[in-house]
């Protein structure tokens, strides 16, 4: 009894800690990441904890149920309106990426470390995937806001390469473990298999789960709970019968997230949490496995590996599968920067071991370090980068007083609070340059503790209590009208999108004459809209400039592929 006590003790004092230390960790800009695997290896055998856990098979079932969660979690929080601008160049980041980065580095480790070119091979397919959803948290607890397009194909190739890699890293563990298989039918049919089934089963198993929740008259606490034992069913499933559970799990996320859904904010702020819990108990455990006296004799070859990964390999690659969507060359260095790799590659890093090869202690602990190391190098500058390419937007305001309104038939709506203050946009500017989302209604005006029989939406003051029922899609944009920003100059809504907003129905010819700016005569009968699509190559998004002349004109709106509004700055 007294040693389950102590078990606990401290296993929710370490837990304790580690969320405690985001709070430090986020203001010195440190991969919280890295702080999981630090205390791990304080916990560790060679550490003051000494705890010795060398159960690989568990290590490896707490890793894939931690990584389920958070897979679905990821899908849950993915909007589908991102597939739109950033679907086809994740896809190929997740697949020909994961491909090229795994085989320049694997033949790296062929020609330096003397491996068998199966062997390289396998450990290029290890470090071969990347891990997005780090970089995201770090640039949120930064405050950091990306580009829609960046942010979207990040977020998209964060939750779809990682079945990739894992299936490279299966084959090439099946043709090391059998040489005399046929290379090309074992690559065939394992692709297939995995993949195929993991689409079916996602898509299948997502609907299957929806409608589950959707119809089950269960008690508030109990439909989170439903949606994680449903996608870990799903994951399971999946892997059970020869497909990728990773893929199935998220793809299960994203068609749950997308669809009118019973408890829809319950059951988000549940996996939120849980895939919080799930990346600390992961990180903390394998922290826990790794031996640190074994890091200093493959520094030299984890450091080069690690060097080419992120040098040559991860650009490469990102250069191959975005050049024809014409991604500007700025984003294209961002995304290339941010192949953070995390929590997989050590995972993969225990197929080796489980399966029995002869270099498998070597592998995990070169893996181990380049993790380290891409924790250190790109995740301590991904906001500083991001503000050197200049790919940072406004970032979206604290919601406050949000309460969520339970209405019958999974109509998703909000009771959400404001109180105005001097810097809040709505006081400080004029109603003329400010529209509410469609969904929003005013419920509520209140002044100097007092009910206002009239909702006096055109006369707001600082000092003002609002109160407006919206659709959580609408959230962002309402928060961008209501709350007060102290946000740097360089971050200000008239700094990034200009001095003035118009229509993207606008004329281009009647703008040029406005602000006198000189307008080929061919091209004044376009919208604003038409001429910026045209300029840019890329699908335009939110924050997208284009220079004419004496004015920049910039995206500031959009509704679905529609350009709504445009920001005007003066040059």
């Amino acid at each position: 009894m007294d040693w389950s006590n102590q078990v606990i003790f401290l296993g929710a004092l370490v837990i304790l800690g580690s969320i405690l230390s985001s709070v430090v960790t986020s203001r010195l800009g440190v991969p919280l990441l890295l702080v999981f695997l630090g205390i791990g290896m304080l916990l560790g055998p060679e550490g003051p904890g000494g705890l010795v856990f060398e159960n690989i098979p568990l290590a490896h079932l707490i890793g894939s149920a931690a990584l389920a969660v958070i897979l679905f979690d990821g899908g849950l929080r993915t909007p589908v309106r991102n597939f739109r601008i950033a679907l086809k160049p994740a896809l190929g980041l997740a697949t020909v990426g994961v491909v090229v980065t795994s085989g320049l580095t694997g033949l790296f480790a062929y020609w330096w470390l003397g491996l068998s070119w199966l062997e390289s091979l396998l450990l290029g397919a290890i470090v071969g995937s990347t891990d997005a959803a780090a970089v995201f948290s770090l640039l949120h607890s930064r405050g950091l806001e990306l580009k829609s397009r960046v942010g979207a194909t990040l977020e998209i190739e964060s939750g779809s390469n990682d079945p990739m890699a894992i299936f490279l890293t299966i084959v090439l563990i099946e043709l090391i473990l059998l040489p005399e298989a046929a290379f090309g039918l074992v690559v065939l049919v394992e692709f297939v298999q995995q993949m195929g089934l993991g689409v079916i089963l996602g898509l299948l198993g997502g609907l299957a789960l929806l409608g589950l929740i959707n119809r089950l008259p269960l008690t508030a606490g109990f439909y989170p709970l439903a949606a994680m034992a449903g996608a870990l069913t799903i994951f399971g499933l999946a892997g059970l019968l020869g497909g990728s559970g990773f893929l199935a799990v998220y793809l299960a996320g994203l068609v749950v997230g997308n669809r009118p859904l019973e408890a829809s904010q319950n059951i988000k702020r549940f996996h939120d949490g849980i895939a919080s819990l799930s990346q600390i108990g992961m990180f903390l455990m394998l922290g826990v496995i790794v031996t640190p006296s074994e890091l200093p004799p493959v520094a030299l070859d984890a450091g080069l590996l690690a060097a080419v990964l992120i040098l040559v390999a991860r650009p490469l690659a990102v250069g191959i599968c975005l050049y024809p969507f014409h991604f500007p060359w700025r984003e294209q260095l961002f995304i290339a920067w941010v192949g953070l790799r995390g929590a997989v590659p050590i995972i993969l890093a225990l197929f080796p071991l489980l399966a029995g090869l002869e270099l498998a202690g070597h592998f995990f602990h070169v893996v181990f370090f380049v993790v380290l190391i891409s924790l250190l190098v790109q995740g301590w500058t991904v906001a500083p980068v991001a503000r050197w390419l200049q790919l940072e937007l406004p970032p979206s305001p604290t919601r406050v007083q949000r309460t969520e309104l339970d209405i019958p038939g999974q109509q998703e709506m909000e009771l959400v609070g404001y109180r105005l203050a001097d810097s809040t946009p709505v006081v400080r500017g004029a109603w003329s340059s400010f529209r509410l989302p469609k969904s929003a209604r005013l419920v509520a005006h209140l002044r100097g503790g007092r009910l206002l029989e009239s909702l006096e939406i055109l006369d707001l003051r600082a000092g003002d209590h609002l109160y407006i029922m919206v659709a959580p899609a609408d959230l962002t944009d309402l928060d961008r009208l209501f709350l007060a920003s102290e946000l740097p100059e360089r971050l200000s809504e008239r700094s990034v999108f200009g001095e003035f907003v118009l229509n993207g129905s606008a004329q281009l010819g009647a703008v040029a004459v406005a602000y006198g700016a000189a307008v080929p005569a061919e091209q004044r009968s376009l919208t604003l809209e038409e001429f910026l699509r045209a300029r840019l190559q890329a699908e335009p998004v939110v924050g997208d400039a284009v220079d004419l002349d004496r004015v920049r004109l910039v995206v500031r709106e959009m509704d679905g592929a529609r350009i709504t509004r445009v920001g005007l700055k003066l040059l």
